[in-house]
């Protein structure tokens, strides 16, 4: 969804907004005093960012961001049963120990500055004028096994691409979740109306190059000797796939 160019996200109502989306759901009373905005004023910016979609009401009257990344999916491949589903703030710590553990020999090296990014953040999502975060989550007896992350920009002439990483732990590949969760970042990117999805990957990661390609992505581009892993220069795989044709 994007962001209205006209909607004012400053001062006391970006305050609100900001507080909200790390750590919502929340009860409108902690925001108020915790943000110190005087109670007619809060009413006043809840009900333009909720007009505006940037939060909603959960079915406890909790404030939080307003995503709206759809529902859960079940899954049984090769005698496995899984759920794809938009992550939860309960699936934090879950989701950046699968983030590590997937990126520990080196070659995911976008997927790692991800995981930095939401330790630094303490979130999972993140929506605000210039960009808007998702994060789904793969699971199997209730623990997440995989995530699929997409990072997309709001700004005007940003608005038509998106960043999107994917990754499942060893134990659980070849059951097609990281291809599920593949399509569930692309479909909610195109819901947004971008036109194209990007990730990139150090050229010595050919498991991960095969598998985007076997999802119909493509290589677009390479930026030789981009990174240096164990001390040897590597080239930057970038694929992209297109969602307007």
């Amino acid at each position: 969804m994007s962001v209205p160019d006209e909607i004012d996200l400053s001062g006391d109502r970006k305050r609100v907004y900001r507080f909200v989306d790390r750590h919502g759901p929340v009860e409108p009373a902690s925001v108020a005093e915790t943000v110190g905005v005087d109670p007619e004023s809060f009413q006043h910016h809840v009900s333009i960012l909720k007009r505006d979609d940037f939060i909603e009401e959960d079915e406890r009257g909790r404030l939080r961001a307003q995503l709206q990344p759809g529902e859960s999916e079940e899954f049984a491949e090769a005698g496995v049963a899984y759920a794809i589903r938009p992550a939860r703030p309960a699936d934090f710590s879950g989701v950046v120990g699968v983030i590590r553990e997937v990126t520990t020999e080196g070659t995911y090296i976008t997927a790692e500055t991800v995981a930095e990014e939401l330790t630094y953040e303490e979130t999972l999502f993140r929506r605000t004028p210039t960009e808007c975060r998702i994060v789904f989550v793969a699971e199997v007896a209730d623990e997440v096994v995989g995530w699929g992350h997409v990072d997309a920009q709001e700004q005007a002439k940003l608005r038509g691409t998106a960043e999107c990483t994917v990754g499942v732990l060893d134990g659980y590949r070849r059951h097609g979740i990281g291809s599920h969760l593949l399509q569930r970042c692309v479909e909610w990117a195109a819901s947004r109306g971008c036109r194209k999805v990007y990730n990139s990957l150090p050229a010595t990661n050919g498991e991960a190059i095969d598998f985007l390609e076997r999802n119909g992505w493509e290589i677009e581009a390479i930026r030789e000797e981009h990174y240096e892993i164990d001390g040897r220069l590597v080239d930057e795989v970038m694929l992209a796939r297109r969602l307007d044709e």
